[in-house]
């Protein structure tokens, strides 16, 4: 019989989108037909909001009502609010943001609705939430207080002014802010395809936002920007980066951050990350980290050919920004919450069942035999 199976579904299209786009081939990456490189360091992250939830770039004041809905909409419910000292003392970052997104939708107000206008308020309301959640953790289980939003920030520099307590820098809030357009989206990734799976049996969009980060919870999804922060700290230095890399090489163990499923060249995404980490090691008077990632990128691309991925260059800039490395993945989820939320809303708007056929590779004709026979 003929192999009709893709393992792990490579290559095979499970849905239409008009959100984003991917040319492996040409690494390039397209928001709404826009080219990532023409969006970088020239939107804000609202402005990307608006693009990928609303479809198009905002004008002047669509961009102001957009920022004065997303104010309006931060404020977490009671539900969420009461869990977040016992989580914080308790689960992981990811484990925590996986229960109260959940519990965000008790007190939402649209959340008996699926309608076109009950989404797209529930999506802009966990866009706004999102940071404040991450934040008010990280500053729970440090036992700190939350500040009050900043009304001259966005969303990147109010959430390093809420989880780290103290005001950012211009640049840093600038470098956090284009970080978050360029993880906003990525086409049917695996958390996102979880979404659209999850949306399109008609649940809720916090039920399909919580199974986004479950699957991004996950080691092979979300996670890489740690541990290459960790294999980074675990060297120390760049003199001892060649040896260290070659020998995990040796012993045939991953080094974490490069090679990608779909790009066949350097991801768009990693060429902005390299120079933001190079301009925050110089502001801070500290680019070890960025030193020695250029120097593992040479070596694994002589040794291995393999390209870095959006993960390997984030993690020396989420640390010179001061974020701590197991909030990493949130602050991916804080940008990503932007694409989730906007394929959820067009999963909807022109919904059918996602049910893949399965492959059965089990015995057959077996016959049953009394218990005491066996």
């Amino acid at each position: 019989m003929a192999d009709k199976s893709s393992r792990g579904l490579a290559d095979v299209v499970a849905a239409s989108t008009a959100i984003s786009d991917i040319d492996g081939r040409a690494g390039r990456l397209f928001y709404r037909g826009y080219d990532i490189h023409d969006l970088a360091g020239r939107i804000s992250f609202e402005e990307c909001i608006h693009l990928l939830q609303r479809g198009t770039l905002p004008t002047r004041a669509e961009l102001e009502q957009l920022m004065a809905e997303l104010a309006s909409g931060r404020q977490i419910g009671p539900t969420a609010a009461q869990l977040i000292p016992e989580l914080a003392g308790k689960a992981t970052p990811m484990e925590a943001l996986r229960t109260l997104v959940s519990a965000l939708s008790v007190d939402d107000p649209d959340d008996a609705s699926n309608a076109p206008e009950a989404n797209q308020r529930k999506a802009l309301r966990l866009v706004a939430q999102m940071p404040v959640l991450v934040a008010r953790y990280e500053a729970a289980r440090g036992g700190r207080e939350v500040p009050p939003p900043d009304p001259a920030l966005g969303i990147a520099g109010n959430f390093l002014l809420q989880a780290l307590g103290e005001p950012p820098g211009a640049e840093e809030a600038a470098a956090l802010d284009e970080c978050l357009v360029l993880h906003a989206d990525h086409t049917m990734n695996a958390s996102t395809f979880a979404a659209r799976v999850c949306a399109a049996t008609l649940s809720d969009m916090h039920s399909a936002i919580t199974a986004a980060i479950g699957t991004l919870k996950g080691a092979l999804h979300g996670g890489a920007n740690e541990q290459v922060m960790r294999t980074l700290e675990g060297i120390g230095s760049v003199d001892r980066v060649e040896a260290a890399v070659l020998e995990r090489l040796d012993a045939g163990e991953k080094i974490m951050g490069f090679g990608h499923r779909v790009y066949r060249t350097e991801d768009p995404r990693a060429t902005h990350l390299r120079r933001l980490s190079q301009r925050l090691g110089e502001l801070a008077g500290d680019s070890r980290f960025y030193e020695m990632s250029i120097t593992m990128e040479k070596v694994v691309m002589e040794a291995k050919g393999l390209y870095p991925n959006v993960d390997f260059f984030a993690a020396s800039v989420y640390h010179a920004l001061g974020i701590p490395t197991d909030l990493f993945t949130p602050v991916f989820s804080i940008s990503r919450m932007s694409g989730w939320t906007s394929h959820v809303i067009e999963q909807q708007l022109d919904n059918r069942l996602i049910r893949p056929d399965s492959e059965y590779v089990g015995d057959r004709d077996k016959k049953w035999t009394p218990i005491e026979d066996r």
